[in-house]
């Protein structure tokens, strides 16, 4: 089978065009192609007179050897890819030893489990929070009362932070053996859209996550695999050798109860504070690591799609329009846009108490007033928050607790208009743009709640970024803080076995142990540490 890429078509091509330009670009009768599928579909709007679909197409031909011979040169035929996934192992029967325990039942914890389950080793799963259905129940009592349960929230639970989120399936990582692949097709047999195969930039949307977590549960569990839900490892129990190597030997559990377990994979989130500091007590290997903090800004979806697509806003192979920015400052910092969310909310994602802290959320329609993103300043351990692995988390925690207070101590979040955040004054009435934040807002200056050296960086980045999207930097677009979850603050740096540095059996993961920033990349981290806990089976 070939793959043919950068296949382009005008917007509102009729069905039968995509086979036209196949038989066009390969120089073939009809004849000679065999069948064809697409295999990913994009827009280019850099021209929005004249936006182009843009394809990826597998082909089959009756001589795809001369076919590539012909286009020996030529990129964008080639032979395509093998996506199938093969489990790496076989759990022997019966397993003469512990069963795999899975700390974290987010993206990365999920696909963890489901490998590890398929590969018949029934794993045990813990996780801190309650069932997608409860935990639903708990953020929406943060969202709609301004009550806070820090053990099931927007972090904690079931289907992890990604539930309440955009749905992005997409990510930059590097992926030669397609783990992607199959982190979608799981995806689809659990009730996803068969689109998010082909889309480049696929997403679910939360209510359809949640079904779609419910069904992997059963999956698993099908499968011998076990959960527990309300159990948070509060302790790991290490025992240390003659010669100085440690192992991990069992988890002492909230419940007061304790597991046996030599192989675990720690899958807890980014927001997983009071376990980063149980494990740096505990002597496991951590270090600092670089993360964002800024704000989250609001426009009309209606703008953002007139800006990106001209007299085609609206158009339904286009959809809502999404953007991605990026500006480097004079002080060599970098502002950038994080987590667009077309048509979406900004969300609370507290997980503390006295603290607030947002995110963006979108459902499969995209078809909330707003568009938001987080709009977000690099910064890292040397320069910002130097001197311990966990100052990070006391970074994040200092900025959180003054926006709980700048926003009247009661969960509502400060907000500010642009104009009045580049005036350097506070905001006291909104403008064209509607808050769609939960459980509200208030209006005041956010310079209080960021650091001076965040403010000035954005302030630069504005009206670059209103130079390249028309009404980007208009003075009544809405920002809400503060945004300082973008990823893990910390890494427990692990080796080529997937096992931490200094405490064999620990298998860090996904986003919590800086090794993914997504629902897509922490799910394949996750098929990859369940690879190397099967291989630690047979070492």
């Amino acid at each position: 089978m070939l793959r043919i890429s950068e296949l382009k078509l005008p917007l509102g091509h009729p069905p039968q065009a995509i086979e036209t330009a196949i038989h066009h670009r390969l120089g073939l009768p009809a004849g000679d192609v065999l069948s064809w599928a697409v295999a990913k579909r994009s827009h280019d709007a850099r021209r929005k007179a004249a936006i182009l679909m843009v394809y990826s197409v597998d082909v089959t031909v009756r001589d795809e050897a001369a076919v590539l011979a012909r286009f020996a040169d030529d990129n964008h035929v080639r032979v395509a890819p093998d996506t199938e996934y093969r489990l790496k192992a076989r759990a022997p029967e019966p397993l003469n030893a512990l069963r795999p325990v899975v700390i974290g039942a987010g993206p990365c914890g999920l696909f963890a489990g489901l490998i590890l389950a398929q590969m018949g080793f029934k794993p045990i799963i813990l996780d801190r929070g309650k069932v997608v259905r409860e935990r639903t129940k708990d953020t929406w009592a943060l969202w709609r009362r301004s009550e806070l349960n820090p053990e099931s929230n927007v972090q904690f639970g079931e289907g992890g932070a990604g539930t309440f989120s955009d749905g992005k399936l997409y990510s930059q990582i590097k992926d030669p053996l397609h783990l992607g692949r199959k982190v979608l097709e799981e995806f689809v047999k659990a009730g996803a859209p068969e689109e998010i195969l082909t889309e480049a930039h696929p997403h679910i949307g939360t209510f359809r996550l949640v079904t779609m977590v419910e069904s992997m549960r059963e999956t698993i569990e099908a499968l011998g695999g076990e959960y527990r839900w309300q159990h948070r490892v509060d302790e790991i129990d290490v025992e240390t050798a003659a010669d100085g190597s440690r192992r991990i030997r069992g988890l002492k559990l909230s419940t007061g109860d304790y597991l046996e377990a030599d192989r675990v994979v720690l899958a807890v989130g980014h927001s997983a504070r009071d376990t980063f500091q149980m494990l740096y007590d505990q002597g496991v290997h951590i270090e600092a690591k670089p993360f964002s903090i800024g704000v989250r800004i609001e426009h009309p979806q209606s703008w953002m799609d007139r800006a990106r697509f001209g007299t085609h806003a609206g158009h339904p192979d286009l959809g809502a329009a999404d953007y991605s920015l990026s500006h480097h400052c004079k002080d060599g910092r970098t502002v950038y846009s994080f987590c667009m969310c077309p048509g979406g909310t900004v969300v609370a994602a507290t997980s503390e108490p006295g603290r607030v802290v947002t995110n963006g959320m979108s459902q499969y329609s995209r078809n909330e007033r707003n568009a938001n993103s987080g709009f977000v300043v690099g910064i890292d351990p040397e320069r910002d928050y130097p001197g311990h692995p966990l100052a990070g988390i006391e970074f994040q925690r200092k900025w959180e607790s003054l926006a709980y207070v700048a926003g009247g101590s009661t969960y509502a979040a400060p907000a500010q208009k642009v104009g009045d955040f580049l005036a350097g004054r506070a905001s006291t009435d909104l403008g064209e743009v509607a808050p769609s934040y939960k459980p509200g807002i208030t209006m005041t200056d956010l310079s209080a709640c960021l650091p001076a050296f965040a403010v000035e960086a954005m302030r630069e980045a504005l009206p670059v970024f209103g130079r390249q999207i028309a009404g980007y930097d208009h003075p009544d677009v809405l920002l809400t803080g503060v945004e300082t979850r973008t990823s893990s603050p910390i890494r427990i740096t692990r080796g080529k076995d997937f096992q931490s540095l200094n405490t064999a059996g620990l298998f860090p993961a996904g986003e919590g142990a800086g090794y993914a920033g997504g629902i897509l990349s922490a799910a394949v981290d996750g098929i990859k540490v369940a690879e190397a806990v099967a291989a630690a089976y047979a070492a």
